[in-house]
Formats: structure tokens, sequence, C-alpha cells
């Protein structure tokens, strides 16, 4: 055996350490201001979310509006249910005219042709409550 290779065992040295230490003090009033831009930050580490401030490294805030997801969510349901409407839709036309006369087909078809239109004009406001919904509660962040 190698005396030169004994394994000590523990970590193995980073290759970069960070040795240098800076203390500073904050008043209750900038401590609660510190917390909250780190909380909002995400980040793990107080001393990365410094070094990141300090060095002007880019900081991405990434805020949830649980809300708004919620809206989003049951939003797109809703287009599912939509789509497979439109599926059916499709079915049943396919099988009006291969399962009855002309002019019982043209009669179920006038009544499908109104629920249809009802079915517009609910797609529309639905439209129509979305803009209003992100005009009204979506924070959009300007342009640099």
């Amino acid at each position: 055996m190698d005396n030169n290779k004994k394994n000590k065992g523990g970590r193995k040295p980073k290759l970069n350490p960070s040795k240098n230490r800076y203390v500073f003090r904050l008043t209750d009033a900038e401590n609660s201001n510190f917390l909250k831009l780190y909380e909002t930050s995400g980040m793990t580490s107080k001393a990365k979310f410094i070094t990141t401030i300090l060095f002007q490294k880019e900081l991405k805030v990434v805020k949830v509006d649980v809300s708004t997801m919620d809206y989003h969510t049951q939003l797109t349901k809703f287009f599912y249910q939509f789509q497979s409407i439109g599926n059916n839709y499709n079915q049943i036309v396919k099988m009006l005219y291969r399962n009855f006369t002309e002019k019982k087909a043209s009669f179920y078809l006038f009544k499908l042709e109104n629920h249809t239109k009802d079915l517009a004009l609910i797609g529309k406001q639905i439209i129509e409550l979305t803009k209003e919904f992100e005009q009204n509660h979506i924070q959009k962040n300007p342009e640099k």
C-alpha cells in the first residue's frame, strides 16, 4: 500500500470555498423587509440571496396567485367540456342522417342548432368574463 494515498475520510474540499465573512446589523423594520424579500425570492439560502443582490445578478421572483390559478383550472375544465360537446355534436349529426329519414333528421338538427346557438352565446360570455378578470385581477409586470 502507498502511504502517500491515505484516505482520511470526510468531505471532499470545495474547489472555491467561501472563506471571507462579513457581519452587518439590521433594525427590526429592515429585518422584516429583508425577510419578506428573501421569502418572495424562493431561494433556499440567505447567503446566496444576499450575494445575488450584492452582485446584481438576475433575481427572479415568482408570485403565485391561488385564485388566478383556480380560475384558470376551472376554465380549462370548462373548455374540455366544450370540446367534448363538439365531438358529440359531430357524432349526433352522423347518427341522425344514418338512422332517420331526411325530414326527421332535419327536425332534430333544427333543435340541435338552437341549442348550439345558446352554447355559442355562453362561449362569448366566458371570453368576455375572462378578459374582464384578466384586466381587473391579474397584475402584469411592466416591460423594461
